[in-house]
């Protein structure tokens, strides 16, 4: 299999096991219709564990731009490959995404609601604001790509890491999770959101196109300064972006803070 289809194969799998908890959790009249963010959390990280599983050993299995973008940063990652993962990695959202509408067929007319549809195929925030929405994605993928660059750093007993790496993502869903909905990953959120927007869904109104640069652009500098900050911190190897990145971070967090304030 060439690392195109892995990447597509195993971001697919990510989003049938993940867009398939919320679509369970949130649509009308399924069996698990109201189980909770437990469940969401608990699901999406095993998406992600599969998805290692199944395409690990074939292409180191991103599954993510921002873990794609994080790797390259810091030179784990050659940049010739990364438009090859990234294009691989949306279109297996878009495409795990048509799979769970697909499965929960009857279940859409079924549901009035506009955003319960939408959000099983994109996430949104629980408190609309700019700034801060943008920094939660940032942190979010921030401690991911730390915490895959942490897994990596031990020797566990083999095959026993995506396992792992599954927790990390419910951890991070239960800690950190509630703003957002932790896209943590374009390819989670873009894919899937054109999906929605070509897909005859009953009802389904617009698709938020005004919010969709969020869960793609926090991500993408959450996962590129994670892999900074690792090899600055952990392996004292502090380059001038890594200087870069810390400083439009800051600005960032300061603007958003000063925003509040005035607010207050």
């Amino acid at each position: 299999m060439s690392a195109f289809f892995g990447e597509l194969i195993g971001t697919m799998i990510l989003i049938i096991f993940g867009g398939g908890v919320v679509a369970g959790v949130n649509l009308k009249h399924t069996l698990s219709e109201g189980s909770g963010w437990v469940l969401v959390s608990i699901a999406w990280g095993l998406g992600v564990t599969m998805g290692v599983y199944a395409v690990g050993n074939i292409t180191g299995a991103h599954i993510n731009p921002a873990v794609t973008l994080g790797f390259a940063a810091i030179g784990k990652f050659p940049w010739a490959q990364v438009p090859l993962y990234i294009s691989a990695q949306m279109l297996g959202g878009f495409i795990g995404a048509i799979i769970v509408f697909f499965h929960y067929l009857p279940h859409w007319k079924e549901t009035k609601d506009q955003a319960t549809k939408l959000g099983v195929f994109s996430t949104g925030p629980a408190i609309p604001n700019t700034l801060a929405n943008l920094i939660s994605e940032i942190i979010g993928t921030f401690i991911l790509v730390m915490g895959l660059l942490f897994i990596g750093a031990n020797t566990f007993t083999e095959g026993l890491n995506p396992l792992i790496v599954g927790l990390l993502i419910i951890a991070i869903g239960m800690s950190l999770g509630g703003t957002t909905g932790y896209a943590i990953n374009p390819a989670r959120d873009l894919g899937p959101r054109v999906a929605h927007w070509i897909l005859p869904i009953p009802g389904k109104g617009y698709s938020n196109w005004s919010y969709a640069w969020i869960p793609v652009a926090g991500p993408a500098i959450g996962g590129i300064y994670g892999g900074l900050f690792y090899e600055a911190i952990f392996k004292s190897h502090a380059t001038i972006v890594f200087w870069v990145f810390t400083a439009g971070v800051l600005l960032l967090f300061i603007t958003a803070l000063g925003n509040e304030l005035k607010k207050a």
